[in-house]
């Protein structure tokens, strides 16, 4: 299993910006599916957004305009760019990846994102 650490979590007031990181422990170019969840406490994981080698990117309908995912090889590193933040982007927010599709996902410990009104 790869390793995930995601960074970038904080506090801030509706319509602001945050920029979450997750750096993998090997090459992610290994890793040709990458994504980013969201888990609030009485909800079903959400998958946020998601990301391929190809650059195909897709998103949940609740971020598309606001949230951006894009990956970056060479420093194995997958970012998620939220603009427009809403009280109800509250969660904790995870990274998972698959090496393969016969095989089972990585994921991250998680941070948490909390957005005031």
């Amino acid at each position: 299993q790869v390793q995930l650490v995601e960074s970038g979590g904080g506090l801030v007031q509706a319509g602001g910006s945050l920029r979450l990181s997750c750096a993998a422990s090997e090459n992610i170019f290994s890793l040709p599916i990458m994504g980013w969840y969201r888990q609030t406490p009485g909800k079903q994981r959400e998958l946020v957004a998601q990301i391929t080698n190809s650059g195909h990117k897709s998103y949940a309908d609740s971020v598309k305009g606001r949230f951006a995912i894009s990956r970056d090889n060479a420093k194995s590193t997958v970012y998620l760019q939220m603009n427009s933040l809403k009280p109800d982007d509250t969660a904790v927010y995870l990274c998972n990846a698959w090496r393969n599709v016969f095989g089972s996902p990585s994921w991250g410990q998680g941070t948490q994102v909390t957005v005031s009104s």
